[in-house]
């Protein structure tokens, strides 16, 4: 390899770095309170890395917690994985295109896809002055899973340590879900999707409840935002067809 290609790449993953770094400061934390939670249930540091290396799902690792420790069937644990997930069949469906040249480090990618890193590769923005797209997305997406591990472990060997209520540690989770929105509503400029997605929560959570109301929003946000797209081409096209006239 050229030392030249070997700067380019080196460049790449620094830009991939700093980009996760917000990621980093609420992984840490996160993972830190998913360790110490699991701690507190009588599963260790084994069980911390176990968990945050094969099935690295954020929110569903801590409700994982219950589910292990309260005697779950397999066909419940298969169920609430399914709805607390679903989301990710959208995010996946949307990345098809984007992930479609990425070879070997195609099935990493799509196992390390969480809220966060989807949020920092989604946009064709995130990638606008980057040499090497798909090392990119990597990098993130392996960058942010290393933070989740370091997180976990720092807070299953700090939980053995320091006796303390955890309650509402799992808030954190919470809040760095607000922190990205509030960050991708300041940098974006057509505030239409997060109106749409955050309009769509609220009736869902209105109707069907704080326990079922997740998998109609994500039906009723595709829904929403398949219609905006199909209007905004349909103005594109007209606004063509005009300059042609």
């Amino acid at each position: 390899m050229k030392k030249e290609e070997i700067n380019v790449r080196r460049e790449d993953i620094r830009k991939a770095f700093i980009a996760s770094v917000p990621v980093m400061a609420g992984y840490i934390v996160l993972g830190a309170g998913f360790g110490i939670v699991l701690e507190t249930k009588g599963l260790g540091l084994i069980w911390a890395v176990a968990m945050s290396v094969f099935i690295y799902a954020g929110s569903m690792q801590y409700v994982a917690i219950e589910l292990i420790t309260g005697g779950a069937s397999l066909i419940t644990t298969a169920l609430t994985t399914l709805m607390v997930n679903a989301r990710h069949l959208f995010y996946g469906i949307s990345m098809v295109d984007k992930y479609k040249g990425a070879g070997k480090k195609k099935p990493y990618l799509i196992f390390a896809l969480t809220d966060e890193t989807y949020s920092l590769v989604c946009s064709d923005e995130s990638v606008k002055d980057v040499n090497n797209k798909y090392l990119y997305y990597f990098t993130v997406s392996l960058l942010n899973q290393i933070y989740w591990i370091t997180g976990t472990v720092i807070g299953s060997l700090s939980g053995r340590m320091i006796n303390f209520s955890t309650e509402g540690i799992d808030f954190a989770l919470t809040a760095l879900f607000v922190t990205i929105f509030t960050e991708q509503w300041i940098s974006e400029k057509n505030h239409g999707p997060a109106i749409a997605g955050l309009a769509s929560s609220i009736l869902c959570l209105v109707v069907f409840g704080k326990d079922n109301f997740l998998i109609p929003a994500m039906c009723c946000i595709v829904a929403v935002l398949g219609f905006m797209r199909k209007m905004q081409g349909k103005a594109e096209c007209d606004g063509k067809e005009l300059q042609d006239e």
